[in-house]
């Protein structure tokens, strides 16, 4: 069972930077992609970057441009610089761990707190 820790959430006004921490309680190579979810409230849950053992990289429309997305294999941690802020990426940041053998697996951390105030 993997276990996702986030951290680096907090309230930051916008224009300003944070950046998110997700600790994976195994090695990272255990899993085939690392991603960040988010989800404001009363909206469902959206996709805001992914990233593969191989380093490829995905992002959300409303992010490119803003966002890094990141891994540190020897920390077996995936971080996300966000930058350039603004109040619609409020939201409550969700790390997922994806495992696609024997079958298809998520993992989801406790979630993190982004608060952009205008």
């Amino acid at each position: 069972q993997v276990q996702l820790v986030e951290s680096g959430g907090g309230l930051v006004q916008a224009g300003g930077s944070l950046r998110l921490s997700c600790a994976v309680s195994e090695s990272i190579f255990s899993t085939n992609a690392m991603g960040w979810y988010r989800q404001a409230p009363g909206k469902q849950r959206e996709l805001v970057a992914t990233i593969t053992n191989g380093g490829n990289t995905n992002y959300g429309d409303s992010v490119k441009g803003r966002f890094t997305i990141s891994r540190d294999n020897f920390k077996n941690t995936v971080y996300l610089q966000m930058n350039s802020l603004k109040s619609e990426d409020t939201g409550v940041y969700y790390c997922n761990a994806k495992k696609l053998s024997p079958y298809v697996r998520d993992y989801w951390g406790q979630g993190t707190q982004v608060t952009v105030s205008s």
